[in-house]
This record gives C-alpha cells, structure tokens and sequence, in this order.
C-alpha cells in the first residue's frame, strides 16, 4: 500500500506490548491515521508488528521505528510491512532497505546526514529532534533540499506546534509521547490522535 493514500501523520506506538497492539491500531485508524510504526526497543516488536498488520488489513502502512542495523531491516521485512523508520542517517543501512523493499524514512540533523539519506535512496526524511530546532531550521533547510522530498518532523510535536511545522514547510510529522504512552488506554491514544488530526486539517484548508 502507497504510504501517501494516508495522512502524513505517523504514530509512534514505542513501548506497547503485543497484546496492546490491537486494540490501539483499531483506535488510531478509527480516528484517520493510517501510518503506524513499532519502535524496535519496544517488547518483542516484530511480534507486535505482525499483529498490527493482521488488525490493519489494507487499511494502514505498518512499520517499525529505531532499526539500527540489518538484520531488523531484514525481520521487519519479513513480516510484509513496508515502512522502516531510522533515528539516524547510515546509509548502507537505507540502502540495505529499500533493496529489501521498504520504504525508509530516515532520521537526519544536518543538511549533510539529509543529503547522505537521500543519496542512499531513503524516500523520507525525518527531522529529529524537531523541537529542539523549531520551524525556522526547517526553513533553512527546506530552502536547498529537494523541494519534491517530503521532511516529516519529529520529536516534540504536539497539535499545538504541528501547524508551525507545516507551514515552515514539512510534509507531516512523527507523533510520539504526546500521542501515546506505555500503558494508557486506547481511548485516551483515540482522543490524542483525533486532536492531531484536527490540527492538521485545520492547517490544511
């Protein structure tokens, strides 16, 4: 499934367990968000991932975030889903995965790291930490990328700040502990994910 049939929003779902995992998904769906990735330092996450994708069906692209090397890019792979999501730029590791098929959106802080991303063949980048920087650093760096790339900022993104990050130029955003913590109910992640939703139409009508 194309990963932009969907809202360029994505859930960071890090530190839930499997069998969390399903009811959550149905939640984040219900609420317009079809972009969900499993961290890998999350408990037995290929597991999870796997269940995520039956909860899924077509109706969402399943991943998994912080893969660090191969062999994750390679199990993550296996399960059939498509988005691997990187806290850093190695390129023989984005290259590694977009020969096995999946589409990497690659975590990045320089111009540099973006550029090598690229170079590597990540389809996504991912501003990270977001917050740290603010919307004026995506500005300046969307004023010599690629103007067809699409920068997804992540860490410290709220339905308060998102806006400011659309209009600074990114495409979307990575949604983490202001959208989901370990443990908390699936209405509450219901009720997150809608008001991120709403902010994001709001900046785009």
């Amino acid at each position: 499934m194309d990963w932009t049939s969907h809202l360029p929003l994505i859930a960071i779902l890090r530190g839930i367990k499997p069998d969390e995992v399903a009811a959550h998904v149905h939640e984040l769906i219900a609420s317009g968000i079809g972009l969900i990735e499993i961290p890998c330092n999350s408990p037995n996450w290929r597991h999870s991932v796997e269940i995520a994708l039956h909860t899924a069906a077509d109706r969402a692209v399943i991943g998994a975030g912080t893969v660090l090397n191969s062999a994750d890019a390679d199990a993550l792979a296996a399960t059939g889903a498509k988005l691997m999501v990187t806290p850093n730029t190695e390129p023989a590791l984005i290259r590694h995965a977009v020969a096995a098929g999946l589409t990497v959106a690659a975590g990045f802080l320089t111009p540099s790291e973006a550029f090598a991303a690229l170079g590597a063949g990540a389809q996504i980048l991912k501003l990270f930490p977001a917050s740290n920087l603010g919307p004026g650093y995506v500005r300046a760096l969307k004023a010599v990328l690629p103007a067809s790339t699409p920068l997804f900022a992540v860490g410290g993104v709220n339905p308060l700040n998102l806006p400011d990050f659309l209009a600074a130029g990114c495409a979307g955003a990575g949604l983490g502990s202001d959208l989901y913590a370990p443990g908390q109910a699936p209405a509450a992640t219901r009720a997150r994910a809608e008001a991120f939703v709403q902010s994001f139409r709001k900046k785009s009508q």
